[in-house]
């Protein structure tokens, strides 16, 4: 891994070998990429970044894999849609929504999982594994396919419909369990050191935010290199809002950005809000969530691992958290939808809601520069959009959906 100094543990600050297989540092604190940014910002002018690939590895000089062992589907590069129609509606004179469900596998997971996958092909890793709630595993699927790879899933069993199939279609071997991510997690840390699988969990290795960070170089090149006044985006594990903190700080170092931030909101459910509480409670950690339920099913995380780098960024941003019920998450993924033309996921929903109630309570300002994140396609949520749009069924064949079947 040439283009990074070393890892650094984000709790104790402990320094590994940057070529290191590593998970979690020996104080159990996830591990961040770091680089010589200096030399970085010397070879690679911001005006150069232009000319690059329409895809998340235009920013390659600030990602670790090395370009032969680079494994992309084309992920990242994702609109940044200007939505007047609902700013109108919730209050924004300048709203966008960045629409991450454009990417393969329909989410923003495949631009960590294609870092990951990169680095394990690099590192010489032939077996894989992850807990998911649903969408990091269809990710991890297609790029650990499209590596050759052996890809070993743990899904709780009531995940949306469209997840098991595409892990199923992809050749993953997939396991269905009955509770929470977190139950999936523990099942795979204790098979995989006697299986020889490489755990990809989220953050429990420094690969995953480095692909995620990209949204934050990518927000800033499609408005200019300015950062807008405040970001919107649905927190289960975190990472995405981690890696983009991360990106913001990389940034200034390169020197192309100023120092202002933008505002960091942390949106969860209000059946999962581990961090909404924690923050509100001005803890530094929070604690697991008991009976986690949502629609949403990246949100039902009871106990995020890199909690206290989401608090760190709400804080240090002059943010907040702030959660969401599921019956208004649908109702604002359709006003999304029917304003805009976007059909995002439940989790992106989320973000217009709590966009529209800080607004009203004049946490932001109508005129700020606000930018919501959809981390996924509306089409991946059947089963939650249909308690908003029941379908009567005439006979067996409706029940799939009109399917042309034999008869």
């Amino acid at each position: 891994m040439p283009k990074a100094t070393h890892l650094e543990c984000s709790l104790c600050g402990a320094k590994y070998d940057a070529a290191a297989l590593a998970n979690l540092c020996a104080c159990g604190g996830p591990l961040l990429v770091r680089y010589d940014l200096a030399v970085i910002r010397h070879r690679w002018p911001r005006r150069e970044v232009a000319s690059g690939p329409a895809n998340m590895w235009r920013y390659a000089p600030v990602l670790p894999a090395a370009e032969a062992s680079v494994v992309t589907l084309g992920e990242g590069w994702t609109p940044l849609v200007r939505t007047r129609r609902l700013g109108a509606r919730i209050g924004a004179e300048q709203l966008w929504v960045k629409d991450e469900g454009l990417n393969p596998t329909a989410s923003f997971k495949a631009r960590g999982l294609s870092c990951a996958v990169s680095m394990c092909v690099e590192l010489g890793i032939k077996k894989v594994a992850i807990p998911s709630a649903g969408n990091a595993a269809s990710a991890m699927a297609a790029y650990a396919a499209a590596a050759g790879i052996e890809a070993h899933i743990f899904m709780p069993r009531d995940v949306p419909q469209s997840n098991y199939l595409e892990c199923k279609a992809y050749g993953a071997h997939v396991t269905l369990v009955d509770g929470l991510i977190s139950d999936c997690g523990r099942m795979v840390a204790e098979q995989g050191p006697k299986e020889g699988w490489f755990d990809v969990s989220t953050l429990k290795e420094p690969y995953r935010i480095e692909g995620k960070k990209t949204m934050g170089y990518e927000v800033a090149e499609q408005l200019g290199w300015e950062l807008p006044d405040a970001i919107f985006y649905p927190t289960g594990g975190g990472v995405g809002m981690i890696g983009m903190w991360k990106a913001f700080d990389e940034m200034e170092k390169l020197g192309w950005i100023g120092s202002r931030r933008p505002k960091m909101i942390a949106v969860q459910a209000d059946g999962c809000q581990p961090v909404v509480r924690a923050y509100l409670e001005n803890e530094p950690r929070s604690r697991f969530y008991e009976d986690a339920h949502t629609l949403a099913a990246g949100l039902r995380v009871p106990k995020p691992l890199g909690d206290f780098l989401v608090l760190n960024a709400v804080r240090e941003s002059g943010g907040t958290a702030i959660a969401v019920s599921d019956e208004d998450m649908l109702e604002a993924g359709v006003h999304l939808a029917s304003d805009e033309g976007i059909f995002a996921a439940p989790e992106g929903a989320a973000c217009v809601d709590a966009a529209a109630r800080l607004l009203r309570s004049r946490f932001l300002k109508s005129t700020d520069r606000i930018v919501i994140y959809n981390t996924g396609s509306g089409l991946k949520y059947p089963e939650a959009y249909s308690t908003r749009f029941p379908r009567s069924t005439s006979g067996e064949q409706d029940k799939l959906g009109g399917l042309i079947t034999p008869r």
